[in-house]
């Protein structure tokens, strides 16, 4: 076939009727030669809006979701060259009824009015009919329902009904009509309000009566009237039955009643108005500043009613302080309810903010704010940068931290290195860093050592944390500018010289490759010997030549030197050359024995050596073929004797004296040998008995007896001291009394002080161990006996005599008034003791006892403090003898 204009084959008809909501087709196909282009569009003019879509090369349009708004005329053109064709058609709109407002179930009382509606939208419009308990109501017609007065037939379920001729939709709800007497239950008036004078109370009249209750309040027995004029009112009465008193004062204070009456009964209800004082905050906080670690109080203190209660809460920026923080205290006082203060203890910076006082009362709520400032040193400062170093400067820079409420004055710098011990403050320059400085030269650092830094920030409340530490900075090397000290030497062997120096500490060595240089000349020589040391720890050298001669004076100096040169060299100083031991031996050398443990050496010094002299050495030894019992005392060159100590007793030592200087010892004498005496005995003075009678004090003891083996007792040495504290021991003063007998006296001072006193044994082998310590209470020096144990003695003094019969672990005691005044002591018989009362003191604790009491005291040892060992005081006086 040819060319031919497009013909429509299919379309879609004239009028298309789409529900709300559904997808729409339209088709429209076209023949034609060439194939013709089909285009849409709607009749007015208005384009397709997005939602549109068009398939299979435009000949179906699609309309999903179809709304009212797509209805309308819609034309489809086919057309190629040949020319075109045509076909309409329009789009009708309906849907079915759809609820756009439903009634709700109703309770309402008898003899009320009823209204509901319910409305539905639909195309074409909806018509409304009621149902009630599935029955039409035939006089309702519209979308409304309304009933002027209810009955209790009424009551029931209705039902709206919506329809077209699309559809019909149903809408249910419940009608209840009411009828009671008034009821209060559940809305009874409080049983006592409490208002504050001044303020407006409402008492709420609310019972449960279908119909409505009409309503009457009275005070006590008077009913309320209200005033006649309602613009001056200060009582007026709600529709609802609420009343309200405005400017209450102590003359509204009453029982007040609500009565509630309808056509079915009457209820009533009472309560109790009590009008108070209006409560005042008399003492609140105040504004503070405060410094971090301080404690404060804030106070909080109010004037109620007596018959208010009152209860305190604190906020802090907003949240409520509860109990159990560890800076927080809320502060109860049990004596009064009108006082709640807030102690914050041991402050910190982010205490810092408002803080509110809470009072609540029974019928009022009433704060006091205050805004706490705290201040703290400065927080740490940040970013420690280095930007530029010398050999001993560093450049820093940093960042400020907060001033924590007082302005920074000044910064300090601190400085480590491997080589110190925790930080240390550096020199910079400015030297005094204020506090609006952010950079400073930290000056005298030492060169090629590695260094970290920080930085710390000062104010007014002190100083603050450090900064983060700086990255490890090493400042450039340089020449040494430090010599080695304590330059020295001497000794050595034979043709040396032997130099030391004190080392150089690492962090002065200021670079790499550090070593020590040498320098030495004989005395009378003008060139020095140079040697060079690259060991930087080094401490001595040793020069050795044969041609040196011994003991020969050189002058010496040390210096330094690194990669980068050398540094200055020490002090010159002289030091000799190694000597030679002596070669002379002492003369005329004997040797005694002293004691058991001592034998005195004696020799006549050398008078001419060409070696020098430093001293003498003594070598004493028990036995030659025992080489390791060998000893060895020094003295100087100007002592001719010497006691060595510390031997055993009864043993031959063999002895022998030679010379020495730092080279050796010479050559040593013949031996002698020397028997040491026999040791002192071994056993102490025992059975020590005393008298004190004012400052005179009277000591006996068993003579010692020594064994075959031990050196005869010759005699007895008596050591007596004051009683001191540990503190004063080394400096005691020992006094010593020798006897040959085995008693002795001493005279005491006049002061109350403590002695101690020991006894010791005088032989050819030496002093012999101690006795037990006796200690000599002087507060019993007027009256006073030492009793051991198994002895029996009397002391007699102003006519009264105390007798003691001493045991193992107790005592008998009793007194007797004497006839003989001159009869010191002497042993009595315990029959003889008179009857009387008598008291006791020991050591400041007074007895009193009769006759037969001190007798029975055997059993009784806690009592006189006795054992075994140890001594006891008393102090007696007769006061009443009884016949």
């Amino acid at each position: 076939m040819g060319e031919y204009e497009p013909k429509i084959e299919v379309n879609f008809p004239d009028n298309v009727p789409a529900a709300k909501g559904s997808t729409v087709t339209l088709e429209c196909f076209a023949l034609g030669n060439p194939v013709p282009e089909i285009t849409w569009k709607r009749a007015n003019g208005v384009p397709f809006p997005s939602k549109v879509k068009m398939k299979y090369s435009k000949a179906v349009l699609e309309i999903p979701s179809f709304q009212q708004d797509d209805t309308g005329g819609y034309e489809c053109v086919a057309e190629n060259k040949m020319g075109k064709n045509m076909a309409a058609g329009r789009l009708a709109f309906y849907a079915k009824p759809q609820w756009i407002q439903t009634m709700k179930d109703m309770a309402l009382a008898i003899e009320e009015r009823l209204y509901w509606e319910c409305r539905a939208n639909g195309k074409p419009k909806p018509s409304y009919m009621w149902l009630k308990n599935g029955q039409q109501l035939l006089s309702e017609v519209n979308y409304f329902l309304s009933v002027s007065a209810l009955t209790l037939s009424d009551a029931g379920m209705y039902q709206c009904v919506a329809e077209n001729k699309h559809g019909i939709i149903y809408f249910a709800a419940e009608l209840m009509v009411l009828a009671s007497p008034p009821d209060f239950t559940g809305n009874l008036l409080r049983a006592l309000l409490k208002a504050k004078a001044g303020s407006t109370v409402t008492l709420e009249c609310k019972p449960q009566a279908y119909p409505v209750a009409s309503i009457l309040w009275k005070k006590g027995n008077l009913p309320i009237l209200l005033p006649l004029s309602l613009h001056s009112c200060r009582i007026t009465l709600s529709p609802d039955g609420t009343l309200r008193l405005a400017n209450v004062s102590k003359s509204d204070a009453g029982s007040y009643t609500c009565f509630a009456r309808n056509r079915f009964g009457m209820s009533s209800t009472t309560g109790r108005l009590l009008v108070t004082d209006p409560t005042r905050i008399i003492q609140g906080p105040v504004d503070m500043e405060i410094i971090v670690g301080e404690s404060i109080v804030l106070p909080c203190q109010v004037a109620s009613d007596p018959v208010l209660d009152v209860s305190f809460s604190w906020a802090f920026n907003g949240q409520l302080i509860v109990k159990g923080d560890g800076h927080f205290e809320l502060c109860t006082y049990f004596q009064t309810r009108t006082a709640g203060d807030l102690m914050i203890r041991n402050i910190q910076l982010y205490h810092a903010g408002k803080y509110i006082c809470v009072v609540d009362t029974d019928v009022e709520s009433l704060s006091a704010v205050a805004v706490l400032i705290v201040k703290g040193p400065p927080s740490p400062p940040d970013s420690v940068t280095v930007e530029e170093v010398t050999d001993s400067t560093a450049q820093l820079t940093w960042s400020s931290g907060r001033d924590n409420g007082s302005p920074i004055t000044n910064y300090l710098i601190q400085t480590r290195t491997p080589f110190t011990v925790g930080w240390q403050r550096v020199n910079t320059v400015p030297e005094i860093i204020s506090g609006n400085t952010l950079t400073a030269t930290v000056v005298d650092l030492n060169a090629w050592v590695e260094y970290e830094f920080r930085v710390l920030a000062k104010n007014s409340v002190g100083v603050g944390e450090p900064s983060p530490v700086s990255v490890k900075t090493r400042t450039e090397d340089a020449v040494p500018d430090a010599a080695p000290g304590d330059v020295g030497g001497g000794g050595g062997s034979r043709s040396e010289l032997v130099i030391t120096w004190e080392p150089v500490p690492e962090e002065l060595q200021n670079g790499e490759s550090f070593g020590y240089i040498i320098a030495f000349r004989a005395f009378g020589e003008v060139s020095w010997t140079h040697v060079a040391t690259s060991a930087p720890g080094a401490s001595r050298y040793v020069y050795r030549n044969e041609s040196i001669a011994p003991f020969s004076p050189f002058h010496v100096k040390v210096g330094t030197y690194n990669s980068k040169g050398q540094g200055p060299f020490s002090p010159m100083v002289t030091i000799y050359s190694a000597e030679i031991e002596p070669s002379g031996m002492p003369a005329g050398v004997w040797a005694r024995s002293v004691s058991a443990s001592e034998i005195e050496v004696n020799w006549q010094a050398l008078s001419f050596t060409p070696e020098r002299v430093l001293g003498y050495e003594v070598a004493y030894w028990e036995d030659d073929t025992k080489p390791e019992t060998m000893g060895k005392v020094r003295v100087p060159g100007n002592q001719t004797s010497v006691t060595v100590s510390g031997l055993a007793g009864t043993t031959q030592y063999f002895l022998t004296v030679s010379a020495f200087n730092t080279a050796g010892t010479g050559p040593f004498l013949p031996t002698i040998n020397v028997t040491t005496k026999k040791p002192p005995p071994a056993q102490p003075p025992l059975n020590v008995e005393w008298n004190l009678i004012g400052s005179q004090l009277s000591l006996s003891w068993e003579p010692v007896v020594a064994m075959e083996s031990e050196s005869e007792v010759t005699g007895y040495q008596v050591s007596f001291f004051l009683s001191l504290s540990a503190s004063e021991q080394r400096h005691k003063e020992v006094n010593t009394l020798t006897t040959t007998n085995s008693t002795a006296e001493l005279t005491l001072s006049e002061d109350d002080d403590d002695y101690i006193i020991h006894i010791q044994t005088l032989s050819e082998g030496g002093l012999g161990p101690a006795s037990d310590p006796i200690r000599i209470h002087q507060q019993s020096k007027h009256t006073a006996v030492h009793v051991s144990a198994s002895s029996c003695y009397v002391l007699k003094n102003r006519n009264v005599m105390l007798y003691f019969q001493g045991k193992k672990d107790a005592i008998t005691a009793c007194f007797s008034p004497l006839r003989n005044t001159k009869e010191v002591i002497s042993r009595f018989p315990v029959s003889s003791c008179s009857r009387g009362i008598y008291a006791m003191k020991h050591d400041a604790t007074v007895f009193q006892r009769n006759r037969e009491e001190w007798q029975n005291l055997t059993k009784n040892h806690k009592d006189l403090n006795l054992s075994e060992d140890v001594a006891f005081h008393y102090s007696l006086t007769l006061v009443n003898e009884v016949t």
